[in-house]
């Protein structure tokens, strides 16, 4: 979920497509207003049905699987995690010229996770810690292994090699390319292989919720899995910082070569962004390389000797 207000009709969808799918397929709600949320994603148009309900439309064939796998494994995970997560309420089917699955789910009430809604960052950090490891609990049995349906979270990081190197031989002198070359080939080298855990695969602030200053709800389970946990540490940098980033870091508990992996799926997201048009995205990116950067030749001057 990116936090993002688009206009309505983007991608072909409107309020009016939601009541004509709603009023064909759901009728006991067709009485319900229906309203574009204030704050939307990219892979997914989202609407307020009611005071109690949402409406969620995928924007595009990739990112439809995500209905049918969240319809079956969110109800499996809740039960196990320590916050709210969401709750389909219904499943509905391609109509009304829109060619897709879509969702009813409960209305999960909350703030974007943001510094001034946070009563305690290092608290805050631990809880998010807490709902990564129960998640990483959870039986994997069965679960949807980590390929095109998570946009390749949870799978080996070969997928984005090419891409990572295009993008270091694009960027030139604005990226330290020996440096970040040396975190992905680390990234690499430090393949998983332990069982498959679950993951979320987006686990970035657009995607929690804040209620009285805690962590209150993990939502867009979009990108989720079973596979490799690595990608779920990378709000560490984009997020984290100081003391908040080293709770984060000690409560989550993962061993050295998951955050060697971790690092590498944030670098390669974040010469992505540096790479784009955005200029405010950009400078972001910027700094997180950086931060990435000392953080793996920190790692580097205290691992511990081999052979």
């Amino acid at each position: 979920m990116a936090d993002t207000t688009y206009a309505d009709g983007r991608a072909g969808i409107d309020a009016g497509l939601v009541r004509r799918l709603i009023a064909a397929q759901f009728p006991q709600w067709s009485d319900l207003p229906v309203r574009p949320v204030e704050v939307d994603g990219w892979d997914n148009r989202t609407y307020r049905l009611g005071d109690e309900m949402t409406v969620r439309l995928p924007t595009a064939a990739g990112y439809a699987p995500a209905i049918d796998k969240e319809h079956r494994w969110l109800p499996y995970l809740a039960p196990f995690l320590p916050v709210e997560i969401p709750v389909p309420l219904a499943k509905g089917t391609p109509g009304e010229g829109y060619p897709f699955n879509w969702s009813v789910r409960r209305w999960l009430d909350g703030r974007l996770a943001r510094r001034e809604h946070i009563a305690d960052l290092p608290a805050f950090a631990a809880g998010l810690a807490g709902f990564i490891r129960a998640l990483q609990r959870v039986d994997a049995t069965g679960g949807p292994a980590a390929g095109a349906h998570s946009w390749y979270r949870g799978a080996s990081l070969t997928h984005y090699d090419e891409e990572t190197r295009r993008c270091l031989a694009a960027l030139g002198v604005r990226v330290d390319a020996r440096r970040a070359t040396a975190v992905w080939e680390t990234a690499l080298e430090a393949e998983w292989s332990g069982p498959p855990v679950w993951f979320h695969g987006d686990v970035s602030v657009n995607n929690l919720l804040v209620r009285d200053g805690r962590l209150a709800a993990v939502i867009d389970f979009g990108t989720s899995g079973v596979g490799d946990p690595a990608c779920d540490l990378v709000i560490a940098w984009t997020f984290f910082s100081g003391e908040s980033r080293e709770t984060f870091r000690a409560a989550v508990d993962q061993d050295a070569a998951t955050w060697a992996r971790a690092r590498g799926w944030v670098l390669w997201k974040s010469l992505l962004g540096v790479t784009g048009s955005d200029a405010a995205l950009a400078a972001s990116d910027h700094r997180v390389i950086g931060e990435v950067l000392a953080d793996h030749e920190a790692a580097s001057r205290t691992a511990p000797p081999t052979g």
